[in-house]
């Protein structure tokens, strides 16, 4: 019964970051560089404090790895800077759409083939974010989709990174610690820029703490019983969430682009799964 609640709670946090990310920058309520800071640097206050707790004030530091803190860093800055001119259900569309990208692409690179209905796949989820891009009075900024795009490669990459994790809150936690001197670097240049209010720091903090710090490591968790395939394809679920959560938090509205699009992207990528794991099944008779 672990595996599918933890997952249920991670895609929530998943989309929880979405709609705090969106909500706090749309009322102006922090700028993105304080998010960002706010966010990690509770995460791992947080996340440092429960394993210690756990481990009677030890602390291992061998855990976890500088490229996934890299990718880490580089998702969470990049999703902020986004998310000042996205609205929540686009934003999650092009993040997951390109993380579930990222992980085909990895999959071709190790050797692995993609049949023609996975080609088609691909192809019918990248017409969708061709859609979204369209121009229109709803067409998402160019920057922020860019910048959305490199959030949803880097999550790509620390997710398959966190596959087989043997320790997954130790390993989140040194990851997010080991972001700190590239947190002080986004300090040091966007010091001019800050602007945090009460409000801002709460949905920073709880962003870090609960939908980021604990929300990562109890992915990491599932991703134990879980195949590439299957974390794959459930994500999909995130974009739909976030999405309706800006309509509810943010007074956003579900255009029929975005609609389209979506049911393009997830659509596609969805084939695109489904597809595999048919080809793993036969594959193991």
């Amino acid at each position: 019964m672990k595996t599918p609640l933890f997952t249920i709670f991670a895609l929530l946090a998943f989309a929880g970051n979405s709609i705090l990310c969106r909500y706090a920058l749309k009322g102006e309520a922090i700028d993105a560089s304080s998010f960002t800071v706010i966010r990690l640097v509770s995460g791992v206050v947080f996340l440092v404090a429960v394993v210690m707790f756990n481990n009677r004030g030890k602390f291992d530091y061998k855990q976890g790895s500088w490229l996934s803190a890299l990718f880490l860093f580089l998702y969470m800055a990049t999703f902020s800077f986004a998310y000042i001119s996205l609205d929540t259900g686009v934003g999650a569309l092009i993040l997951f759409g390109f993380v579930q990208v990222t992980m085909v692409l990895v999959s071709l690179l190790k050797g692995e083939k993609l049949q023609l209905i996975e080609w088609g796949g691909l192809i019918i989820a990248f017409s969708g974010l061709t859609i979204l891009l369209l121009p229109s009075a709803t067409a998402p900024s160019l920057l922020g989709f860019i910048l959305m795009t490199i959030s949803g490669i880097a999550w790509g990459f620390y997710t398959l990174a966190g596959k087989g994790s043997a320790n997954p809150l130790l390993q989140t936690a040194n990851n997010f610690l080991r972001t700190i001197p590239l947190v002080a670097l986004l300090i040091l240049f966007t010091l001019d820029t800050t602007e945090i209010s009460t409000d801002g720091l709460l949905l920073a903090l709880t962003s870090g703490a609960i939908t980021s710090g604990l929300g990562y490591a109890v992915w990491y968790a599932a991703l134990k019983n879980l195949s590439v395939t299957q974390a794959s394809t459930l994500q999909l679920t995130v974009p739909i969430i976030a999405a309706f959560g800006g309509v509810l938090f943010s007074s956003e509205i579900i255009t029929t682009t975005l609609f389209i699009s979506s049911s393009l992207v997830l659509g596609g990528i969805l084939l695109v799964m489904i597809a595999k794991n048919n080809s793993i099944t036969n594959d193991s008779r």
